[in-house]
């Protein structure tokens, strides 16, 4: 099960470097928000593959619903129902607020793994 992808650990780290240099370059109302959180469930995607044998569906759907359950986690504002508001690495890791774009961003970034998966293995 456990097995080194080179073909996914190249995109998990250029996507990784991407998301952090939206996340220090970029304060739009567009891309940091939206485009961020559909490239963060890819990176999760590649980073998981790049290291487990994992089949692309069961993966990508458990990768969804991680980033589902993390959303709604945002709307119960569960760091201010433990104190931990004020964790800098926390809020940058788990979000602190909900929305339902963040939902469709997820899902297209999915779907976006799910459909070059499916051209890559033809």
């Amino acid at each position: 099960m456990l097995r080194f992808q080179k073909k996914y650990f190249i995109p998990a780290i250029l996507l990784f470097v991407t998301e952090v240099l939206i996340a220090i370059f970029l304060h739009d109302k567009y891309i940091r928000p939206y485009f961020g959180d559909f490239l963060v469930v890819i990176l999760m995607y590649c980073s998981i593959k790049s290291l487990f044998n994992i089949p692309p569906w069961p993966l990508a759907i458990s990768v969804l619903l991680i980033a589902y359950l993390l959303e709604v986690l945002q709307y119960f504002h569960f760091l201010q129902l433990f104190g931990l508001q004020h964790v800098v690495w926390l809020n940058i890791i788990l979000g602190n607020g909900f929305a339902w774009g963040d939902l469709v961003a997820y899902t297209l970034g999915i779907v976006t793994v799910l459909l070059l998966e499916r051209t890559a293995n033809k």
